[in-house]
């Protein structure tokens, strides 16, 4: 599964991300986008999954009829050492979520 991290997240995160193709919005090439220019232009670059820590997102982007999924991380920080923790509930919701799906992890 291909997994975008939002910018807010570590990169290092990344690391933990067992069995999926990880990597960082910065690194995909679309930092700086707004949410909604985010979520379309992952969506055709063939990603399945936002991670975010973003709460406001799902109240500003509709997903209906999306092909992205969104998992939002609630987590003390966004430092590396508070979303260790989630990491196992990240891992095991990925494989459930569907398209246009949005998860609460934590």
């Amino acid at each position: 599964m291909k997994i975008l991290l939002d910018e807010w997240l570590p990169a290092d995160l990344r690391k933990h991300v067992v069995g999926h193709d990880c990597q960082t919005v910065p690194h995909a090439g679309l930092g700086g986008k707004t949410n909604g220019e985010l979520l379309a232009l992952a969506e055709r670059s063939g990603w399945h999954v936002l991670l975010t820590m973003d709460r406001g997102m799902p109240y500003q982007q509709n997903l209906a009829g999306r092909t992205i999924s969104l998992a939002i991380i609630r987590a003390k920080s966004n430092r590396l050492p508070d979303l260790l923790p989630h990491v196992p509930a990240i891992l095991a919701a990925l494989p459930t979520l569907r398209s246009g799906e949005m998860i609460h992890i934590g």
